[in-house]
């Protein structure tokens, strides 16, 4: 059996990136070596990673389950990869898969860490997987009723995906809130509607935040209506966040929840796990829709010149996929 050589995105430092060569081990009992088709960007948390904004703090949680390296680096990091297992047992080979690995274009791992695609998921699309399953997570904590009032603020990729799944539900209108314009057109394809902040409609059952900025996180108490929830999606790194917890705040008995992608909701733990979630959030990107939030494309070796734009908080990225093997 041959063992070609691996190639892999690391940050060398705060800004800094480069491909770094790997040897790979033969995949032993009980494991697969995946080719990578492509891997996608988790513009929020690579771009800290990137910048080095990870606070000590938070090394340890914030470890991804392939992650070589420490933070702030240098640190191989990412949690996105789709591609088709080449070598393995026979039962495995050509099965199209995702897996939670970062930027690199082939990789050993064990089989349960692999999760086959549904035949009616493209593999470009599949890059969502890991974006998806913090909307579905967000969703369930945000946990609408039928017939809610729902903003969500924020159109980068988890929250358009929030914005879509609980546009689904019937009843409830959803309108997705961003400061950029042109966000309207990924609203309307999403068939939800769209605001920029001035125009938002307030009296909100729930409001979901993901813009990452604290302008957003006010706006979000502004929009809520008496005894709604507030839920934060967006995660700030090390930056402190100031908030005014007077005004209305206490008078209209307000909740502000945090909702984070490493523990399920209370009321899904006895039933889901991480893997029955993942499942089902590749199974719901055989929406076709869902290509609207695929915003560019490059390969991996591009990656080290691209990465300082993609991070960039004011840019118009969704999700950058990464194309391996032309």
């Amino acid at each position: 059996m041959d063992n070609p050589p691996a190639s892999a995105f690391w940050v060398t430092s705060p800004g800094r990136g480069e491909i770094r060569c790997e040897t790979l081990q033969h995949p032993g009992a009980g494991q697969l070596r995946v080719r990578t088709l492509y891997s996608g960007i988790s513009r929020g948390t690579e771009s800290l990673v990137f910048s080095g904004r990870v606070p000590e703090s938070e090394y340890g949680r914030m470890r991804a389950p392939f992650q070589a390296g420490e933070f702030p680096g240098p640190v191989k990091y990412g949690y996105s990869s789709v591609g088709v297992v080449d070598a393995g047992p026979p039962e495995w080979l050509d099965r199209r898969v995702f897996c939670l690995y970062p930027h690199q274009d082939r990789y050993v791992v064990p089989i349960e860490a692999v999760h086959p695609l549904p035949d009616d998921v493209p593999a470009g699309r599949a890059v969502l997987a890991a974006n998806m399953e913090t909307a579905l997570n967000g969703a369930w904590d945000a946990a609408p009723l039928i017939g809610d009032e729902v903003r969500v603020i924020g159109a980068g990729v988890v929250g358009c995906l929030t914005a879509w799944l609980l546009g689904r539900i019937p009843g409830c209108r959803v309108e997705l809130v961003d400061l950029q314009p042109g966000r309207a057109a990924v609203a309307r394809a999403l068939g939800v509607a769209f605001a920029t902040p001035a125009t938002a409609r307030g009296e909100a059952d729930r409001v979901i935040h993901a813009s990452g900025s604290a302008a957003g996180l006010a706006l979000a108490l502004e929009l809520a209506a008496t005894e709604a929830l507030v839920l934060e999606m967006s995660w700030f790194g090390d930056r402190p966040v100031s908030l005014d917890l007077g005004a209305a705040f206490h008078s209209r008995r307000l909740t502000l929840r945090a909702s984070q992608v490493g523990q399920l909701p209370p009321q899904q733990r006895p039933r889901w796990d991480h893997r029955r979630r993942l499942s089902l959030a590749l199974a719901l990107l055989a929406a076709p829709e869902l290509d609207v939030l695929i915003s560019g494309e490059s390969t991996l070796h591009e990656l080290p010149a691209r990465m300082p734009e993609l991070a960039d908080s004011e840019g118009a990225t969704l999700c950058h996929r990464i194309r391996y093997f032309d």
